[in-house]
């Protein structure tokens, strides 16, 4: 920042300096001074019903990860195929800066499939619910800490870093998950604990009492992992961030099973403009990676996705046109916007004409399209401009609005 900055007021974004009083910043004191990045688009991202990644796909997604600063990828569960055996092995052969790591569950015979492919670590899962134990995997609880005893130590006597990841976390009594966590942590192995909200049912102040409870008996690092289904995850995970974990998992465009995992581009932004915590990430990369998954995984976004939706620097209403109008004579186009377009890789703002258009709007654009327009012509355009959009049912092109003036103009 410049001498004249100030955390909420960058050269890139421009947020509210409640964000940064002592009393809110001090009920978030458990942040790292930076977070890790886990992604995981390539496994939780894929299990989103009728998304297929192949082979090529998920290479083309790691290299993009990797140039955008994500810490970990998740590359895929080589047990699923033997195509994404096949990719996880090449993506971890690439030399890319981010760690690789393979999903498993608790069973040797998986651990045996991760060290196939040569990935760094391994993140294990098994159910720390006693009901879903029960109902979901028809086991007993003592199954399920056998397995998880045995299957971690495997993993680390194998040389891999291990994640253990208690499915449906955040449904149980305290007592029963402490007496699989802590279990694996004396008898087996775990180098960082995921606490998972694998139905997202919590509520941000559940996510960071819970993982201020676990923080005070378990001396290894913390991940969240959170889900969507009732629009949370973003704030869910910074909860759990600044009540102490170190690691976010995240997919890009946060899809995912059911109503999706948390979104990348939206925790690193919400982060970095609301919080001042960095990541590694680079937001400049955030719109192509988006716009990469929306390829790849076939999946579209409305044009008012935060952070990379393809129309929000798009303004259609006359009033906004004219602050813009303004603004940017002025080089003040935070005074509209709470960050700038290319922050996150968009293009410049672009004013369309159609239902809702001002004056201004008119003004504005015949300007840029380099058309002369008398004062007595204006209210005649912007009453044609309302009346084709409202028929089309949609704004109207360059070449439309050329057309109307012409025609007033005779």
């Amino acid at each position: 920042m410049t001498e004249t900055e100030q955390p909420w007021y960058t050269d890139k974004y421009y947020v509210s300096p409640y964000n940064y009083v002592d009393e809110v910043r001090a009920k978030n004191a458990g942040f790292p001074r930076k977070v890790a990045i886990h992604d995981v688009t390539l496994r939780d991202g894929e299990q989103q019903a009728g998304i297929v990644f192949r082979k090529e796909a998920k290479i083309r997604i790691a290299r993009a990860l990797d140039e955008a600063g994500v810490n970990r990828i998740e590359a895929g569960m080589p047990s699923v195929s033997s195509d994404d055996m096949q990719a996880i092995k090449e993506i971890a052969g690439l030399g890319l800066q981010a760690k690789i790591f393979a999903f498993a569950r608790c069973m040797k015979a998986d651990v045996d499939n991760a060290l196939k492919v040569d990935v760094d670590g391994v993140v294990m899962e098994v159910p720390s619910s006693d009901h879903l134990i029960k109902y979901g995997y028809g086991w007993n609880e003592n199954r399920a800490i056998e397995l998880a005893v045995e299957a971690t130590t495997y993993a680390k006597e194998h040389g891999l870093y291990v994640t253990f990841f208690t499915i449906d976390s955040t449904r149980v009594k305290f007592d029963t998950f402490w007496r699989l966590v802590g279990n694996v942590a004396t008898n087996g192995h775990m180098d960082s604990l995921a606490i998972a909200d694998t139905f997202g049912v919590m509520s941000p102040e559940a996510y960071a009492y819970f993982v201020s409870r676990v923080k005070e008996i378990v001396k290894k690092p913390v991940e969240i992992h959170a889900h969507n289904d009732f629009g949370l995850a973003v704030a869910n995970t910074i909860a759990g961030l600044g009540a102490g974990a170190e690691t976010a998992h995240v997919t890009v465009n946060g899809i995912g099973e059911r109503s999706g995992n948390t979104a990348l581009e939206e925790l690193v932004m919400g982060l970095k403009a609301l919080y001042g915590v960095d990541t590694d990430v680079k937001p400049e990369r955030l719109r192509s990676l988006s716009k990469l998954v929306q390829d790849l995984s076939g999946v579209k976004f409305p044009p008012q996705k935060p952070i990379v939706g393809d129309g929000l620097f798009t303004t259609e209403s006359g009033i906004i046109a004219g602050w813009w109008k303004r603004l940017e004579e002025l080089r003040m186009p935070l005074e509209m916007f709470p960050f700038l377009p290319e922050t996150v890789g968009h293009e410049a703002v672009k004013v369309i004409l159609g239902k809702k258009s001002g004056r201004d709007s008119i003004i504005y654009k015949a300007r840029k399209l380099k058309k002369h327009i008398n004062e007595d012509q204006i209210d005649l355009i912007l009453l044609a401009v309302k009346e084709e959009a409202i028929k089309r049912g949609g704004p109207l092109s360059d070449d439309e609005f050329v057309a109307i003036i012409e025609r007033i103009q005779g």
